[in-house]
């Protein structure tokens, strides 16, 4: 994993979210770890990583996502096994 991935999976986990994560960078990290993006009804995406299945909201107004979106983030990356834990143990 590139340092910018690990900056933004660091980004991500920390508490409470950043509010300046954007989604270009999120659409970068969920394809470098291997999820499918496809787009779903209006500004939402439908993203599988590791048989889990999630429905993301695309920014509108602006390209950082809500805060409430990265928490929903966090968790789909949670319960698909993307943990900061195991990727800072293998990247230090």
């Amino acid at each position: 994993m590139s340092h910018k991935h690990l900056s933004l999976l660091r980004a991500i986990y920390q508490d409470p979210p950043s509010a300046n994560i954007h989604w270009r960078e999120v659409e970068s990290l969920l394809n470098h770890l291997g999820a499918t993006l496809e787009p779903a009804h209006g500004a939402r995406f439908r993203a599988v990583l590791n048989r889990v299945e999630v429905f993301l909201h695309h920014p509108h107004n602006s390209s950082t996502c809500a805060k409430q979106d990265i928490k929903h983030l966090r968790e789909f990356l949670a319960q698909a096994g993307v943990t900061l834990a195991s990727y800072e143990a293998d990247h230090g």
